[in-house]
């Protein structure tokens, strides 16, 4: 059975958004919520700048932490985008991720309208986890 989670819409409007914004580079944040639901996105600085990688800034990724703890939420995940490529993880995205209990979002600006696709990491790979947009 195909793990799902849900998202709300406003959240998945956000990441196409901040990687429209950052193109041609690389854009990064976390995600927060609850197991079953993401209900905020948290955007953060890409250390990197680079239209391949991206590392989060730390300094963002613990405020980020102590929001979500404050309204009694979670940090969940983190997203990145793909300026040029599909939302699939790239070989430098697995080799870079260490995390299983992350949820992984790559946002992919190759298509019109943007796509956004989910992930869990796997001891040797990631699988797809299906999003299920709330309003």
């Amino acid at each position: 059975m195909t793990e799902r989670i849900e998202v709300d819409r406003a959240v998945l409007q956000d990441l196409i958004a901040h990687a429209r914004a950052e193109a041609p580079l690389e854009c990064c944040g976390l995600l927060a919520g609850t197991p079953e639901r993401i209900v905020r996105s948290v955007r953060a600085r890409n250390l990197w700048e680079s239209t391949s990688r991206y590392r989060i800034d730390p300094g963002d990724h613990f405020a980020a932490i102590r929001a979500a703890r404050a309204a009694g939420l979670e940090v969940v995940g983190a997203y990145h985008s793909h300026p040029s490529s599909s939302a699939i993880p790239s070989a430098r995205d697995l080799a870079e991720s260490n995390d299983s209990s992350f949820l992984h979002l790559i946002v992919s600006l190759a298509e019109p309208e943007g796509a956004v696709r989910a992930y869990r990491l796997t001891p040797r790979n990631f699988h797809e986890v299906t999003l299920v947009p709330i309003p």
